[in-house]
């Protein structure tokens, strides 16, 4: 029996959901509809995520993960570690999460974009490993948004904020809470999961423009809704339009023709040397 507090088959359902929530060409109404997209058990892991994620919690993950004292291990290693949880008795999928990556990755390659755009599209998903460290499905996946203000009902199912222990202490549920108008991003906690987590891991390598896109490209209530603008500061508006550049590619990459790993990999092991070490801390 799955432990009660992974409720998704797989962290990959949490993808399909929000790839389904976004589809193109649906209507406003259509995306904002979210209990007739979502299952049940994508329905009990927000109900754990919104429940769970408080600012005391951020703040532990982050002093826990983001000192990044892991151990020193390659990028590929990474991958094949992530790899790990694909879950053979699932019938819904036999990509492995290096071919996930791949999917993604060749898109923007197909599209002609920069070369470390494309390399943020191979790592993006690889703080997903945090499953591996033990950590809750709701600790790793989901749509983060920010904590110690108040939430935005721009965010998916915000019914479940009223079991979230910060939601009595009214400090935190004004508009500003904790920060200041238009402090910057950098200054706010986001809920944890394997987009803060690839950030810390990955941002001395990369381009802000890829920084941008792996720590935020789980924030939906921001670059679809447009909520939160409020915390944002000019910087972040500018970055932000790199987000929704590759969000694109995030959501609707998957479902493309499974990738021919063998042919592409010289490319994506060039590419990664190119920006990496041979090892690096995790």
């Amino acid at each position: 029996m799955r432990p009660a507090n992974t409720p998704l088959q797989h962290v990959d359902d949490w993808d399909e959901f929000v790839a389904a929530r976004y589809r193109q060409g649906k209507s406003e109404d259509e995306f904002r509809n979210y209990k007739s997209d979502a299952n049940p058990t994508v329905t009990e892991f927000y109900r754990q995520n919104h429940s769970h994620q408080t600012l005391d919690f951020v703040l532990s993950k982050k002093a826990e993960y983001c000192s990044l004292n892991r151990g020193r291990k390659s990028i590929w290693e990474m991958a094949d570690y992530l790899n790990t949880l694909v879950d053979d008795s699932d019938p819904d999928t036999d990509l492995t999460q290096i071919e996930h990556l791949l999917q993604t990755a060749e898109a923007i390659r197909k599209d002609g974009h920069p070369r470390w755009f494309i390399l943020a599209g191979l790592v993006h998903d690889l703080g997903k490993v945090l499953c591996l460290y033990g950590e809750p499905q709701w600790a790793v996946v989901g749509d983060t948004f920010p904590v110690g203000c108040g939430y935005s009902d721009q965010i998916v199912f915000p019914e479940f904020f009223a079991t979230n222990p910060d939601s009595g202490i009214p400090s935190y549920q004004t508009k500003y809470g904790v920060y200041q108008p238009h402090c910057g991003l950098d200054r706010v906690h986001l809920s944890f999961g394997h987009d803060e987590y690839i950030f810390q891991v990955t941002q001395q390598y990369l381009p802000e423009e890829a920084q941008y896109m792996l720590r935020y490209h789980s924030f939906y209530a921001a670059h679809r809704h447009g909520a939160y603008r409020h915390l944002m500061n000019q910087h972040d508006e500018r970055m932000f339009d790199w987000v929704r550049k590759f969000n694109l590619y995030d959501l609707y990459s998957k479902g493309r023709e499974r990738p021919k790993v063998q042919d592409i990999l010289p490319y994506y092991q060039d590419l990664v040397s190119d920006f990496f070490p041979d090892e690096i801390a995790w």
